[in-house]
């Protein structure tokens, strides 16, 4: 490595190998190649003059490319295409005359970018089924555990910690939809020509519309696409960058929310992110265990987030068939993207794996705030032994304030219920208070409500990609 260069650090730190290798310069130019024979097939097969020599000789050769090659003709051509067009040619001597027949350079450009962006949600809708199990097991494990609910970030009424996981999880359900979606209505560019009007490949086929149709269908069914545009300018409408990136978008909005979650939670101590062994919270605090992996999935989750801002900007400065100015920022913006979504759902992975729950820490915290949240069935149940209801709520308004000043201005133990068990004026001795306090009663229907919607919601999409199960995630810092 040349330490002296700019380094991605995505690629250095982050990412996978399977989306880094997704969006190399090997896989973007091996492409290419195949984009070419596919068009030259094609071509022949509609009854251009090609041979099956010249189609044998480019299929041996599509990853045999010549990187130093292709960048002196680059140098001398300041044409991206047409200096691969002659590397291509180079090896292939018999096929150089029909390399590109008829084509624009969005031809393989466009084409090549809609392939790698399909197979990016591929390997994220993956990622995501692994998440959305893992999330699931959670949930089911905790569903009914009793935990503070959280509103302002102020404690209310309880819900559960399997629960408050089904939040997370529905919000990734629902990006899951718009991955489905937008990966199996991905339009492919296909056979347009230079504005987009198939002039060339009607001169090829001498005005023969049916077979220009036919050349543009086959050519995208070769390439792994059933939809085709059948209208485009020279590039495919750049709005679909926007339907794409809208959806990764979308996920990180989801993991900086989750991570978020468990950022906080993290702080009181009742939930923990996975530590290693040797893993250093603070270089100078040694007590330390910070949630360094859900900061990185937030901090991440921002680049994606800003980024998706940009296909709408291309797009709607597009004049015309098409202007350069998309180019220089659609090969920074897509690949960032997908590699920093990539990282963040790898991150989540790891996280939802071996998330630790310290249920004494949660069951302190909620007996610290119960007592206030029971008054209302206290007063109930003494109305029951037949006390007046207005004095019960003078009373305990009363011991209440009490007991709150006692933890605010002393920093004390909530001793509310053992004040209420003292006054001879409330019907209940401290056993049935503490029966009345009980936090299982306080959590509603959240339990029931986790396992229906693992059924009806999480379980058909987890049955449907069973075969998607079971990712290796490598965390490299």
């Amino acid at each position: 490595m040349n330490h002296s260069n700019y380094v991605n650090p995505l690629t250095e730190r982050y990412a996978s190998k399977e989306m880094m290798e997704l969006f190399s310069p090997f896989k973007k130019f091996s492409t290419w190649r195949k984009l070419w024979v596919a068009l030259a097939e094609t071509e022949k097969e509609l009854g251009l003059n090609i041979t099956d020599e010249q189609i044998e000789e480019m299929r041996n050769n599509i990853n045999n490319i010549d990187f130093e090659y292709a960048k002196e003709m680059e140098k001398k051509f300041r044409h991206d295409v047409m200096a691969h067009v002659h590397t291509f040619g180079k090896v292939c001597p018999k096929a150089m005359p029909i390399i590109h027949l008829g084509a624009t350079s969005a031809y393989v450009g466009d084409n090549t970018d809609l392939i790698l962006m399909k197979e990016g949600l591929t390997l994220i809708k993956k990622q995501m089924v692994n998440l959305v199990h893992n999330l699931k097991e959670f949930a089911l494990k905790y569903k009914d555990l009793p935990t503070l609910g959280f509103t302002h970030f102020q404690p209310a009424q309880l819900t559960t910690v399997g629960k408050r996981a089904c939040l997370w999880l529905q919000d990734f359900l629902l990006d899951f939809e718009d991955l489905e979606y937008v990966s199996s209505n991905l339009k492919f560019r296909g056979v347009k020509g230079t504005t987009g009007t198939q002039a060339s490949f009607l001169a090829l086929f001498n005005g023969d519309h049916e077979k220009v149709r036919m050349l543009d269908r086959l050519v995208s069914k070769k390439m792994g696409f059933d939809k085709v545009l059948t209208i485009t300018g020279q590039t495919y409408t750049r709005k679909q960058d926007t339907q794409v990136l809208k959806v990764l978008a979308g996920i990180a909005e989801s993991a900086h929310k989750m991570a978020t979650d468990i950022r906080l939670l993290q702080n009181l101590k009742e939930v923990e992110e996975p530590f290693e062994k040797h893993q250093i919270g603070s270089s100078a605090m040694a007590y330390k265990r910070n949630p360094m992996r859900s900061e990185r999935v937030c901090s991440l989750a921002r680049l994606v987030i800003t980024n998706s801002i940009n296909p709408y900007l291309t797009h709607a400065t597009q004049w015309f068939e098409r202007t350069l100015d998309d180019s220089a920022n659609r090969r920074v913006v897509i690949p960032e993207s997908f590699l920093a979504i990539d990282a963040i759902l790898q991150l989540l992975i790891n996280i939802t794996d071996g998330l630790v729950v310290y249920n004494k820490i949660i069951e302190k915290h909620i007996m610290e705030e119960l007592p206030f949240m029971a008054t209302e069935n206290i007063i109930m149940e003494s109305v029951k032994r037949g006390a007046d209801r207005q004095k019960m709520h003078e009373l305990i308004r009363k011991h209440s304030m009490d007991a709150g000043m006692i933890v605010k201005m002393e920093g004390g133990k909530n001793d509310l219920l053992e004040r209420l068990a003292k006054d001879e004026n409330i019907p209940l001795n401290k056993e049935e208070i503490l029966k009345i306090v009980n936090p299982a009663d306080f959590i509603g229907r959240a339990p029931q409500q986790v396992e229906e919607f693992v059924n009806d919601e999480v379980n058909p999409i987890l049955n449907k990609y069973k075969d998607l199960l079971g990712v290796s995630v490598e965390i490299k810092v």
